[in-house]
C-alpha cells in the first residue's frame, strides 16, 4: 500500500539511479588513482635505476653491492631476487635494468620507490567517500521527496476536491495550477468534465421535475371524475391504481427537489412528537416507546414524511405488530422501526435503498410500493446531517441532536 505512492516510488528510483550512478563512478575514480599512482611509482623506480647506470657500469665487477648511498637503488653482480626483499619488507614499486662493463661483466640496476604515498592517497580518498556516499545519497533522496511532493501538490489538491464534490453539489470545481504543465491540463479537462456532467444531472433532474409536474394535474382531474362516476369493481380499481400514480408522481417532485438540494427551513422539532403524530397507521398494531424531549433540528414537512414512509413500509411487511421507538443515545436522537415480519437478508440491505427498487415485485405492487420510500426516507435523514440503516428487524435512524435540548443536555 506504500508502495504505491507516487512521490515514494519517484524517490526510490532517483536514490537507486544516483546510487549506482555513484558506484560506478566510485569504482573507476578508485581504479583510475590507484594505477596513477602507480604508474608514478613505477616511473620513480626506473628513474632511479637510470640515475644509477653511469655507476653500475664503472663499479669493480667482483662487487656484489656497489654502492648504497641510496637505500633504494642497489647493483648486484647477477640477476637475483632484489637485495632487500628480506631486510625492507613493504610495498613498493622496483624496477630494474641489466647493463654490461667494459670488462664485459653483467650487472643488474635494482631500483624501487615506496607505495605508501599511494596507499595513504587511497586510503583518505576512501576515508571521504565512505560516509559522503550516503550522506550524497540521503540529499538525493530529501530533495525528490521535496521535489515531487510539490509537484504533486496540486494532484492531492484535485483529489481532495474531486472526493469532496458529490451530485448535490457538482458546481464546484477543481482548483486550476497556473504552472501550465500536463497538471493544469488535467485540472481543466477534468472541471469540463464536471461542467458536462453538471448540465447533464440538471438536464434530468429539470426532467423528472416537469414531468412529475404535469402529470399532477390530468391524475388529479382523473381522480375527480372517477369519484363522481358510478361506483363499480372497475372504477374502484382505477381509483388504486390512480392513487398509486399520485403517489409516484408525489415521490418523484420530492426526489427531485432533494436532488437539487433545496436548503432546509430548519426549526426545532420534538421528533417524539412526529412520530407519535405520523406512526398510527391502520392494518397493523403499532406500538410507540417514545422518550421526552428528544429534540433535533430539521424540516418537520421531511421528517413527517421519513416516519411515514418507514412506518408505512414496516405495517406492509409485518406479521402482527409494528414498533416505534424515539431515544436519545451518546448525543444523538435514535429512532427505531421495528416489525416482526421476515426481515431483510443481509446481502440485499443496501440494495433496498436503491431507487426503484422491490425485491419482492408481487409483494410491492399489491402493497402499492414503487420502490421510493426508502430512498427518500435515507436521502432526508442525509439532509438531516443523520444516517439510516437496516438492522435486524426493521430500520434504525440516527440523527445529531438539538444542544439545547433537555435530552441532550442531560447526557453531557
Amino acid at each position: 500500500m506504500i508502495l504505491s505512492s507516487v512521490r515514494l516510488r519517484a524517490t526510490i528510483a532517483a536514490t537507486l539511479v544516483v546510487a549506482a550512478a555513484l558506484g560506478v563512478a566510485t569504482a573507476v575514480l578508485v581504479a583510475s588513482l590507484k594505477g596513477s599512482l602507480e604508474a608514478s611509482a613505477n616511473a620513480e623506480a626506473a628513474r632511479k635505476v637510470v640515475a644509477a647506470m653511469p655507476l653500475a657500469v664503472e663499479a669493480r665487477p667482483a662487487d656484489s653491492l656497489t654502492f648504497t648511498t641510496d637505500p633504494d637503488v642497489q647493483v648486484t653482480a647477477r640477476i637475483q631476487s632484489a637485495p632487500w626483499e628480506t631486510t625492507t619488507p613493504g610495498d613498493y614499486a622496483v624496477a630494474t635494468m641489466a647493463v654490461t662493463t667494459e670488462e664485459g661483466a653483467t650487472k643488474t640496476i635494482w631500483g624501487r620507490a615506496s607505495l605508501e604515498g599511494a596507499e595513504q592517497a587511497l586510503r583518505t580518498l576512501n576515508g571521504l567517500l565512505l560516509p559522503g556516499v550516503p550522506l550524497l545519497l540521503a540529499v538525493v533522496a530529501g530533495m525528490t521527496w521535496f521535489s515531487v511532493g510539490r509537484a504533486l501538490a496540486p494532484v492531492a489538491a484535485i483529489r481532495a476536491k474531486v472526493a469532496d464534490i458529490t451530485a448535490r453539489d457538482l458546481h464546484q470545481r477543481v482548483p486550476v495550477p497556473e504552472s501550465g504543465d500536463e497538471i493544469a491540463g488535467l485540472a481543466t479537462t477534468v472541471n469540463g468534465t464536471l461542467d458536462r456532467l453538471e448540465t447533464a444531472v440538471e438536464r434530468h433532474k429539470q426532467f423528472v421535475a416537469d414531468a412529475a409536474h404535469e402529470l399532477r394535474s390530468p391524475i388529479a382531474t382523473l381522480r375527480a371524475r372517477l369519484e363522481l362516476a358510478e361506483p363499480t369493481d372497475l372504477s374502484t380499481e382505477a381509483l388504486a391504481d390512480v392513487d398509486r400514480l399520485q403517489r409516484l408522481a408525489g415521490d418523484l417532485l420530492l426526489l427531485a427537489r432533494l436532488d437539487a438540494g433545496e436548503p432546509l427551513k430548519a426549526e426545532e422539532i420534538d421528533l417524539g412528537q412526529v412520530v407519535a403524530e405520523e406512526s398510527l397507521r391502520p392494518g397493523a398494531a403499532v406500538c410507540l416507546d417514545i422518550s421526552p424531549d428528544v429534540v433535533i433540528n430539521g424540516s418537520r414537512g421531511h421528517l413527517s414524511r421519513l416516519v411515514t414512509n418507514l412506518v408505512d413500509n414496516a405495517v406492509r411487511h409485518a406479521a402482527t405488530t409494528v414498533e416505534v421507538r424515539v431515544r436519545e443515545t451518546d448525543g444523538e436522537a435514535v429512532l427505531e422501526v421495528l416489525d416482526d415480519g421476515p426481515g431483510i437478508p443481509p446481502e440485499h440491505r443496501e440494495a433496498v435503498f436503491d431507487r426503484f427498487t422491490r425485491l419482492d415485485e408481487a409483494r410491492a405492487r399489491d402493497g402499492g410500493g414503487v420502490g421510493l420510500g426508502l430512498p427518500i426516507a435515507r436521502d432526508i435523514a442525509t439532509l438531516h446531517g443523520g444516517t439510516l440503516a437496516v438492522r435486524d428487524g426493521g430500520f434504525i435512524a440516527r440523527f445529531p441532536m438539538n444542544r439545547m435540548s433537555p435530552a441532550y443536555v442531560k447526557s453531557l
